[in-house]
């Protein structure tokens, strides 16, 4: 999980570093510092930037005092491919920075940029370390401080299963967590999670998914029927769809001949993922994916409550998801 690398732990400090390329945990370092910066002042100026957004010149305009000394937080995502002439700018800035504005840089780490890097460091930083999580016992002490977080109990047991079951995805372990200590009271123990993602383990709500988008509508609808009698529950599959064509979207409209490694870091995916999603997208359109995504809202809704049958709805998503998952034939 992220980790401070110095003794400054005051989100509302001028300058916050988090150094890693996992997504998830640089997004809360963003949320974290927003959520201080709008709880000092509810009008706080928040704006959250790509690096080719950062071009020379803007940081002095979006740093420039204003008549009303407006509290600002100004996030750079990806700050390793910003321009000489920009990283120029940035490290005479952090030698007098503005006391109303807080400045986020979210760094890849590495050799690239790295002398923004040290300048932000000498400059004093308050450094989050939100590296990726490559290892097994790594993911499990990830969801055992999402547990303590939540204020909830969970036994170890309980987590080994739900990495077992959920993967290395953190956003997906972060959900699955987050649902159970909605949904039960009490310790969370490990029949509690085999009876939310495992069952027959090869019925989850994931492999409902997977089926789906392949346009295997018979095994996704096999899939699901077990996953609904295990007492999965039916929030897990419509999320699991969604993701499903999600990633079938994002991988679609990525580069052509892009490596997997570039490809996950870009979109967010682990390497195994991406290799998983190519397979599936075969068939797939632009305008299945969108088709796809408003049948699986609207068995979302669904089984929020807009509708009665919570099981039908989610038949009607995955026979969807599956008919948009093979190709149109040309009509005669």
């Amino acid at each position: 999980m992220a980790t401070r690398k110095n003794s400054t732990d005051d989100p509302l400090a001028p300058l916050t570093l988090a150094v890693g390329q996992e997504d998830l945990l640089l997004d809360r370092v963003v949320r974290e510092v927003v959520t201080a910066a709008r709880a000092v002042d509810a009008d706080t100026d928040v704006r959250d930037l790509a690096s080719e957004q950062l071009q020379p010149g803007t940081l002095a305009e979006l740093t420039s005092p204003s008549l009303f000394s407006e509290r600002k937080v100004l996030v750079v995502r990806n700050a390793q491919d910003l321009s000489a002439d920009t990283i120029k700018e940035i490290k005479a800035y952090l030698a007098a920075p503005y006391e109303e504005i807080v400045l986020v840089l979210l760094h890849a780490g590495g050799a690239k940029g790295k002398g923004l890097l040290d300048a932000a460091r000498k400059a004093g930083a308050r450094e989050i370390a939100c590296p990726k999580m490559t290892k097994a016992a790594d993911r499990l002490s990830f969801v055992r401080g999402e547990f303590r977080t939540l204020g909830r109990s969970a036994t170890p047991e309980a987590c080994q299963t739900l990495v077992d079951a959920i993967g290395s995805d953190l956003r997906e372990l972060a959900s699955a967590a987050a649902q159970l200590c909605a949904d039960v009271e009490g310790t969370i123990d490990e029949a509690v999670v085999g009876r939310y993602y495992t069952g027959r383990a090869e019925a989850s709500s994931f492999t409902v998914a997977d089926r789906a988008v392949e346009g295997r509508a018979a095994e996704a609808l096999e899939a699901l029927r077990w996953s609904l009698s295990t007492g999965v529950a039916p929030v897990l599959i419509t999320s699991a769809l969604a993701q499903a064509v999600r990633a079938i979207g994002k991988l679609a409209s990525a580069p052509r001949g892009a490596r997997p490694g570039d490809l996950a870091r870009d979109l967010g995916m682990p390497p195994w993922k991406i290799d998983r999603v190519r397979q599936q997208m075969r068939g797939w359109s632009a305008d299945a994916v969108s088709e796809a995504l408003r049948a699986v809202a609207q068995a979302d809704a669904g089984v929020k409550g807009g509708g009665d049958d919570a099981a039908y709805a989610l038949e009607k998503a995955v026979v969807a998801v599956a008919r948009a998952a093979r190709p149109r034939q040309p009509a005669h």
